[in-house]
Protein backbone atom coordinates (compact mmCIF):
# COMPACT_ATOMS: atom_id res chain seq x y z
CA UNK A 1 0.00 0.00 0.00
CA UNK A 2 2.96 2.34 0.33
CA UNK A 3 2.94 2.77 -3.47
CA UNK A 4 -0.39 4.59 -3.39
CA UNK A 5 0.57 7.02 -0.64
CA UNK A 6 1.80 9.49 -3.23
CA UNK A 7 -0.83 12.12 -4.18
CA UNK A 8 -0.02 11.89 -7.88
CA UNK A 9 -0.39 8.10 -7.89
CA UNK A 10 -3.70 8.45 -6.07
CA UNK A 11 -4.77 11.07 -8.60
CA UNK A 12 -4.04 8.63 -11.45
CA UNK A 13 -6.03 5.89 -9.67
CA UNK A 14 -8.97 8.23 -9.17
CA UNK A 15 -8.76 9.22 -12.84
CA UNK A 16 -8.97 5.56 -13.84
CA UNK A 17 -11.94 4.99 -11.55
CA UNK A 18 -13.67 8.10 -12.92
CA UNK A 19 -13.09 7.04 -16.50
CA UNK A 20 -14.60 3.62 -15.78
CA UNK A 21 -17.45 5.26 -13.83
CA UNK A 22 -18.19 7.64 -16.72
CA UNK A 23 -18.13 4.84 -19.27
CA UNK A 24 -20.44 2.58 -17.25
CA UNK A 25 -22.98 5.38 -16.84
CA UNK A 26 -22.65 6.26 -20.52
CA UNK A 27 -23.29 2.66 -21.61
CA UNK A 28 -26.15 2.26 -19.13
CA UNK A 29 -27.86 5.43 -20.36
CA UNK A 30 -27.27 4.50 -23.98
CA UNK A 31 -28.24 0.82 -23.85
CA UNK A 32 -30.74 0.44 -21.02
CA UNK A 33 -32.46 3.82 -21.04
CA UNK A 34 -32.08 4.34 -24.82
CA UNK A 35 -30.91 7.94 -24.37
CA UNK A 36 -29.29 9.90 -27.18
CA UNK A 37 -25.49 9.52 -27.03
CA UNK A 38 -24.98 13.22 -26.26
CA UNK A 39 -27.34 13.10 -23.28
CA UNK A 40 -25.72 9.85 -22.12
CA UNK A 41 -22.31 11.53 -22.39
CA UNK A 42 -23.49 14.61 -20.49
CA UNK A 43 -25.03 12.56 -17.67
CA UNK A 44 -21.96 10.35 -17.45
CA UNK A 45 -19.69 13.37 -17.36
CA UNK A 46 -21.60 15.15 -14.59
CA UNK A 47 -22.04 12.07 -12.41
CA UNK A 48 -18.36 11.15 -12.75
CA UNK A 49 -17.38 14.78 -12.04
CA UNK A 50 -19.21 14.57 -8.70
CA UNK A 51 -17.56 11.24 -7.98
CA UNK A 52 -14.19 12.69 -8.92
CA UNK A 53 -14.65 15.59 -6.52
CA UNK A 54 -15.35 13.32 -3.56
CA UNK A 55 -12.70 10.72 -4.42
CA UNK A 56 -10.07 13.42 -4.88
CA UNK A 57 -11.16 15.15 -1.68
CA UNK A 58 -11.14 12.07 0.55
CA UNK A 59 -8.61 9.75 -1.12
CA UNK A 60 -6.11 11.86 -3.07
CA UNK A 61 -5.80 15.04 -1.02
CA UNK A 62 -7.42 14.00 2.28
CA UNK A 63 -9.33 17.24 2.67
CA UNK A 64 -12.83 18.06 3.81
CA UNK A 65 -15.13 18.70 0.82
CA UNK A 66 -16.98 22.00 0.96
CA UNK A 67 -19.61 23.61 -1.23
CA UNK A 68 -17.12 26.30 -2.29
CA UNK A 69 -14.58 23.69 -3.39
CA UNK A 70 -17.30 21.69 -5.13
CA UNK A 71 -18.41 24.75 -7.11
CA UNK A 72 -14.79 25.52 -8.11
CA UNK A 73 -13.95 21.91 -9.00
CA UNK A 74 -15.24 22.05 -12.61
CA UNK A 75 -12.42 24.55 -13.31
CA UNK A 76 -10.08 21.55 -13.27
CA UNK A 77 -11.92 20.15 -16.29
CA UNK A 78 -11.79 23.48 -18.09
CA UNK A 79 -8.00 23.43 -17.74
CA UNK A 80 -7.85 19.79 -18.87
CA UNK A 81 -10.12 20.30 -21.88
CA UNK A 82 -8.58 23.61 -22.91
CA UNK A 83 -5.01 22.38 -22.66
CA UNK A 84 -5.73 19.11 -24.47
CA UNK A 85 -7.47 21.00 -27.29
CA UNK A 86 -4.54 23.38 -27.75
CA UNK A 87 -2.04 20.52 -27.60
CA UNK A 88 -3.97 18.46 -30.14
CA UNK A 89 -3.98 21.38 -32.54
CA UNK A 90 -0.27 21.97 -31.97
CA UNK A 91 0.66 18.30 -32.37
CA UNK A 92 -1.54 17.51 -35.37
CA UNK A 93 -1.65 20.75 -37.38
CA UNK A 94 1.70 22.30 -36.52
CA UNK A 95 4.00 19.38 -35.71
CA UNK A 96 2.22 16.94 -38.07
CA UNK A 97 1.98 14.14 -35.51
CA UNK A 98 -0.50 11.40 -36.41
CA UNK A 99 -3.95 12.33 -35.02
CA UNK A 100 -4.40 8.87 -33.50
CA UNK A 101 -1.21 9.29 -31.45
CA UNK A 102 -1.45 12.98 -30.56
CA UNK A 103 -4.00 12.51 -27.71
CA UNK A 104 -1.69 10.01 -26.01
CA UNK A 105 1.16 12.52 -26.09
CA UNK A 106 -1.18 15.28 -24.90
CA UNK A 107 -2.15 13.25 -21.83
CA UNK A 108 1.49 13.40 -20.72
CA UNK A 109 1.00 17.16 -20.36
CA UNK A 110 -2.66 17.38 -19.31
CA UNK A 111 -2.52 14.93 -16.40
CA UNK A 112 0.21 16.83 -14.51
CA UNK A 113 -1.47 20.18 -15.30
CA UNK A 114 -4.84 18.88 -14.11
CA UNK A 115 -3.20 17.41 -10.99
CA UNK A 116 -1.71 20.81 -10.13
CA UNK A 117 -4.98 22.63 -10.85
CA UNK A 118 -7.01 20.14 -8.81
CA UNK A 119 -4.63 20.51 -5.89
CA UNK A 120 -4.94 24.30 -6.02
CA UNK A 121 -8.74 24.10 -6.15
CA UNK A 122 -9.13 21.51 -3.38
CA UNK A 123 -6.26 22.07 -0.97
CA UNK A 124 -6.35 24.92 1.48
CA UNK A 125 -4.12 27.88 0.62
CA UNK A 126 -0.92 28.17 2.58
Amino acid sequence: MRYINNEFTKFIIVGGINTLHYYLIYILCLSVFQLHYFLAHTLGFFVSLVGSFFLNSFFTYKIKPTLRKFLRFPLTQVVNTGLSTVLLFLFVDILRIESSIAPIIAVCFTVPATFITTGKVLKPSC
